[in-house]
């Protein structure tokens, strides 16, 4: 059965009160470093029936060591192996990032896994073949995987890797439209919101209709500016009134 699943990137209210009202949310610790299995573990287990996780990708799989989340996430770097890390490097440590992903993926039950990439990860040779490397030698089990690339990418490139490659192409649909590959089929779509520029836009009834008409099928439906959590159950509660 189709549906819209609705939720935040993070958890943007106690983890009790956000599991009452929203049923699905995005992982964002899983990008900037993953958490301990027993810490997922204990999310997992605190969840009830039916709430269901999905996840970033971590950051060591699609940015560079110069980029700020590094910094942030307080992620030391061997001196002399910046280059190991990210843009999808067919590396030791790029592979390894991938299977701690992984296995937080597994112990949330996660269906879902995003691979964010930063508007420096542009579509040259190096770094299409770096994506088509590592999307056909990694254990992908039985996840969706989504792409959201970001930047100057030309749409027929990313047809042709999400066709390839299996990849669900993710937008902001109020701003851009997707390109789906083979997972249309399936009827998945993943949408993220991210509130504009400094993520402080405040999405109005009208935009949330548009968001409304463009989510049919099965879509996740994230949002990720400063008033995701009320546009999150403004949105939750368009679609029960449309049932």
């Amino acid at each position: 059965m189709n549906e819209i699943k609705v939720g935040c990137c993070g958890f943007s209210r106690g983890k009790k009160k956000y599991s009452e009202q929203l049923k699905l949310v995005e992982i964002q610790q899983t990008f900037y470093k993953p958490p301990l299995t027993a810490t997922a573990q204990k999310w997992r287990a605190e969840a009830p029936q039916g709430f269901e996780f999905s996840l970033k990708a971590w950051q060591e799989i699609t940015h560079l060591p110069s980029s700020p989340t590094y910094r942030k996430a307080g992620l030391q770097v061997p001196a002399g192996k910046e280059g190991n890390y990210g843009f999808f490097q067919p590396s030791q440590e790029v592979f390894e990032a991938w299977g701690k992903t992984r296995d937080i993926a597994q112990v949330l039950k996660a269906k879902v896994i995003v691979f964010q990439c930063p508007a420096k990860f542009t579509p040259s040779a190096e770094n299409i073949q770096n994506m088509r490397y590592f999307f056909t030698n990694i254990d992908r089990g039985n996840f969706i995987f989504v792409w959201e690339p970001r930047g100057e990418w030309n749409d027929d490139v990313i047809l042709t890797l999400c066709q390839d490659l299996d990849l669900v192409h993710c937008v902001d649909p109020l701003e851009s439209e997707a390109v789906y590959g083979p997972r249309i089929k399936y009827g998945v779509k993943y949408f993220r919101l991210h509130g504009g520029p400094g993520y402080r836009h405040r999405y109005s009834d009208d935009e949330l209709a548009r968001l409304r008409e463009q989510s049919s099928d099965e879509a996740y439906v994230l949002f990720n500016n400063i008033t995701m959590y009320g546009d999150a159950l403004r949105f939750k509660q368009l679609i029960e009134s449309n049932k």
